[in-house]
Formats: C-alpha cells, structure tokens, sequence
C-alpha cells in the first residue's frame, strides 16, 4: 500500500500520513458506487464483516497506523481492506477513527463491494479485488481553504518545488512508495486532495503535532549477530531487549525455588522482581534441551516483534556463558488450564469470563494470522500457553513452537511435527501439513474445552474412544447441545452465546481444513449475532485405538517432553509448564 502525506506551509514544510485529528471524527467524503453492489446475506457480505471487524482489531495495536488484510475463503468472495492513520496519531485516536470508519462505512454504503471513507484522522477503504500495492489516483476529491493568497505566482512556486521534494524524500524514505500530487487547488491558502492511496494537505499554519512526526531517514545497515555458545547465533543485540545475568538473578533471589512459578520440557519458569519494582517472568531454558536452542532464538526474534493486548509481551533476554533466559510481562492469574481444569478453582470461571477469554484469545490469534508484521502459525496453542492478567484477560503465550509464514503463503510442509497431543489438527499430526487452519483446529478444541470444563485428553481413556469434539457432537445432533455446558457455569449465561460458541468450536474441529473458518471470520461470528454460521460436520477423529495406548504416559499436561517415530514424520508432544 502507498503511505500518504500532507504539507504544513508555515514557517517550514512538513509531510505526514492525513491530517490532523479531532475529538470526534467526522467524515470529510466517501465514494461508494452502485455499479458494483452485493445481495444482501450473501458470503461476500460476511467476509467484509469480518474483515471490518479485523482492521478495527489491528487499529487498536497499530504501532505504524497502517494495516491492510484480507478475508473470506473463496478467492471470488474475498473481501480486500485496508486503513491508514495520520502519522502523528496515538494508537488511541486511530483505533476511534478507524471504529467510527467500520460504522459509517455500513451506513453510507450499506451494499457497495468497493467504498472508501475519509476523515481528517484517517481513511478506510475495501473492495472485491485486491488494492494492495497499488498506485490508484482516482476517484479523487478536491477540498480547499476559502482564502486567497496575496502573490499567487511566488506561492505557486514555492509549493511545486515544495512538493518535488517531499516526492523524491518520501520515496526513499521507507519500505513502501510514496507520492506528491500536484494538482491542488490554486491559488488558496489552503488545500488538500484525497485519492484511494495517496492525501495531500497544505496550510499557511500548523494542522499536525510536528514533534510526534519523525523525518525518514535511510535504514540503517544490519547489525552483526550475537554468537553465543555451542552455536547460539542469529540473534541481534539489541541493548534495549538485552539483560545482564546479574540483574536476573538478584530479581529471581538466583532462581530459588520459592520464586519458582513452573516447569516444562524447555526448562524452568520463575517469578521475578527488577530495580525498579516491576515483576517479570523468567523462562530459563534447560541447558540439556535438545530443542531449547532453536526454539530460544525463534522465540526471542519472533516475540519481540509482536505487541497486542492478547499476547505475552516480552521484555528481553540473556544470553551469557550457558544460560539463555527470556524475560516477559509478568502475568499474576497463570494460565487457563490452572483454573480450568481445577474442581476448585473452575468455580471463578463465571460464563461472562469464558466468553471474555474465547473472545480474547480468538482477536489474539487474528493478529498473528492476519494482523501482525508476519503471519504467523502459533502450532502449540492450548490452555497452558493462555495467561490470565489481574482483570483474567487472555494472553497467548510460549512462541517458540511458532512458524513464520510469507505474505501470500497459505500452507507449508515439515517433516517433524512439534505440539501437544490432543490439539494437533489431523493433517499436521499425519501428513505435516501446517496453515493457520492448524491453529484453527486448537482454538476449537479449546472452545469445548472451555464450555465443557473437560480435558480432550481425558476423553482418550475412555472405553468408547472418543474425544471431546465427538462428545460435543453426538449432543449437537441429538439436540441437546447444552448437555456438554459445565455445571459449574450454573444458570447465569446467555443461551445464544453459548450455543454459538459450541457451534464454532464444532466448525474448527471439521477434518477438512477447508471446511473451518478463519480467524477473521470466527472473531466475525464472536461480535455479531447475525452472522448465518454454516452447519458442522462431524468433527476429525483420526488417532487409532493403537496409537492412543503408545501414547497413553503422554496425555497428561504435566509430562515432559518425548518424541515417538510417526510414518516418516516425528511426532514431538510438548507438554509444557504450568503456569
């Protein structure tokens, strides 16, 4: 997508993104015509609800005010969207601008399959075909200042040569493209011209808070990588991320097992407290891992990249002599599965909180999918790596199992598959298959492990064999879905979100991956009630009698990691911490 900018003719020149904000914002003009409409509860309208509900997601953890995304399954379908927020907007203003943007949008254009929205703030745009990275100067609107300028020859001059530089500065200043347009309005003090990729704004005083703004420079040169020992490299220093082992073992009173919140397969987590009072969990990881080593330096480069209110958010690192220790936010409620699956504790769970944490982990995993820098396949997504902050807000957590995709990469091969047993999606355990339809099945077995308050593993030692998925779905077809409802949840919840979030966790267990939703579209089908969810078919069921007694010792959450041959595939089962 092309940046855009504006021009402040005050006492020097400026560019930035739009314009300035206001405290409520208001349109300044649309575009939405009716040559190309869509019917009314149709698959391209449902795509372009999920996909308004995905920019206005990203919006609220918009570091660049950019973000652009996609949704839908059928690439005729396919809902292309995008938003861009003036340069020197906090978080806060875009994530308003945009929200306002998705309603008005519905409003203004209710059957359009291509409208753009401006605002001071921001703009919104969609369509049925792709607009990303793509120069597009019409249509176009042009707005201007009602006074004249007093030498309009001189004026005229110094805003071409004006505009000549922020072109040739912009266009070297960044990753993406950027343009001047030339054709604003004479003769006024002020103008601007707004076009699906590119805003220009000038004025005879200041419309922007220039100190927020920062002038583009050229990107420095890549820093030399770390090398630590035994091979440890490809992490790069990074002074503000990297901590001293010192400064980690005063915060940890030197990993005393009082301060020890849990242990997993890569080593062992503690709670800890900095100089400056702030808390911190710190995962050691095993020196006799033979896993650890990757799976440290995937999670350090990944992580730090990543900020949204649903993910753990890390702090930093050390590596010295052979301790590798990452830093992270420390999270005061543990993890999902330590109230989930305690006959005590499960009692807190409340349903208004259940469908808090569905709802969170569903937007958190719509980030790495769609939002983020990268797109990102989480591939160990259960209970355990689900935090609860203070107010038992969701937080996704251990990445280092995580798999970066390309932009327009749908699905990869690997021929050793890493997760947990009982959250594998069929495809991956067998044929290692990984997309994010992997994490989608996850999630949905998550979703029934959350309503039902059962562990899917528990469900393999029975003598009927099933898992919880088919449970939920002999009750579903039987017509009494709200049989598999915990008992502890009581009567205080509503009927309709529960079975909706049965029928979504019934839709992410399907066997063909095809066949289960996006994230996209289950945060869609989470927020809006209107949304038709296409009916389940009976869910995956692919582990044989054989294969669930070898893998009887590893079903319980709290084992370590082993390794067992599969087919031509290795089958690690990662049982982690608890937090």
């Amino acid at each position: 997508m092309n940046s855009c900018f504006t021009i402040s003719l005050s006492l020097s020149f400026f560019f930035i993104k739009i314009f300035s904000a206001e405290a409520v914002p208001s349109h300044l003009d649309y575009y939405c015509p009716n040559t190309t409409l869509f019917t009314p509860n149709s698959t391209y309208q449902s795509n372009l609800h999920a996909l308004l509900s995905s920019l206005s997601s990203a919006a609220t953890n918009s570091t660049d005010g950019f973000a652009n995304t996609t949704a839908g399954q059928n690439p005729h379908d396919w809902a292309y969207g995008l938003f861009l927020c003036q340069g020197d907007l906090d978080t806060t203003s875009c994530s308003d601008c945009v929200a306002t943007g998705k309603q008005d949008i519905l409003e203004l254009c209710p059957n359009q399959r291509v409208s753009i929205i401006w605002y001071d703030q921001c703009m919104l745009r969609y369509s049925s075909r792709s607009i990303f990275s793509t120069m597009e100067r019409a249509p176009y609107s042009v707005l201007s200042n009602d006074e004249n300028v007093t030498n309009p020859t001189l004026f005229m001059q110094l805003l071409e040569e004006t505009l000549n530089d922020v072109a040739t500065r912009a266009s070297a200043g960044g990753p993406r493209k950027k343009y001047g347009i030339a054709n604003l309005v004479p003769e006024k003090q002020g103008g601007r011209v707004l076009t699906p990729s590119c805003n220009v704004r000038y004025e005879f005083y200041p419309f922007f808070n220039g100190s927020a703004l920062a002038t583009p420079v050229s990107p420095p040169p890549a820093p030399a990588p770390a090398t630590g020992p035994k091979g440890v490299s490809g992490i790069t220093k990074a002074e503000s991320l990297q901590y001293d082992l010192a400064t980690i073992q005063v915060a940890t009173n030197n990993f005393s097992h009082q301060n020890k919140l849990g242990e997993g397969g890569f080593g062992e987590v503690f709670q800890g407290k900095l100089p400056n009072g702030q808390k911190i969990a710190v995962k050691r990881l095993s020196t006799s891992s033979g896993q650890g080593i990757g799976e440290f330096k995937n999670e350090v480069v990944l992580v730090e990249k990543l900020q949204h209110r649903n993910l753990v958010q890390l702090l930093g690192f050390c590596v010295e002599g052979e301790e590798k220790i990452l830093v992270y936010e420390f999270v005061p409620n543990k993890s999902l599965d330590y109230f989930l699956f305690d006959p005590d504790k499960i009692r807190q769970l409340d349903w208004s909180r259940r469908f808090k944490i569905i709802s969170g982990i569903a937007r958190g995993m719509l980030y790495l999918h769609e939002d983020s820098r990268f797109r990102i396949i989480h591939r160990d997504l259960k209970p355990s790596n689900v935090l609860l902050d203070s107010d038992m807000n969701p937080k996704i957590s251990d990445f280092g199992m995580a798999r970066i995709f390309g932009v327009d990469q749908t699905r990869a091969n690997t021929n050793k598959i890493v997760g947990t047993f009982g959250y594998l999606s069929p495809e991956y355990a067998i044929n290692g298959q990984i997309s994010a339809k992997s994490d989608v099945y996850s999630f949905g077995v998550m979703i029934l492990e959350i309503i039902s308050g059962k562990r899917n593993s528990c469900f393999f030692q029975s003598d009927g064999g099933e898992n919880l998925a088919s449970y939920v779905w002999k009750h579903w077809r039987a017509g009494t879905p709200l049989e598999a409802l915990d008992l502890f949840i009581g009567n205080s919840y509503s009927m309709d979100e529960v079975l909706r979030c049965l029928h979504i966790g019934l839709l992410g267990t399907q066997k063909d991956p095809a066949t289960r939703p996006t994230m996209a579209s289950i945060v869609n089908m989470l927020s809006s009630h209107s949304v038709d969810l296409p009916q389940p078919q009976k869910p995956a069921f692919f582990l044989q009698r054989s294969t669930e007694r070898q893998l009887k010792e590893l079903e319980s959450d709290e084992s370590t990691s082993r390794s067992m041959p599969r087919s031509t595939n290795e089958m690690s089962i990662t049982e982690p911490y608890p937090r």
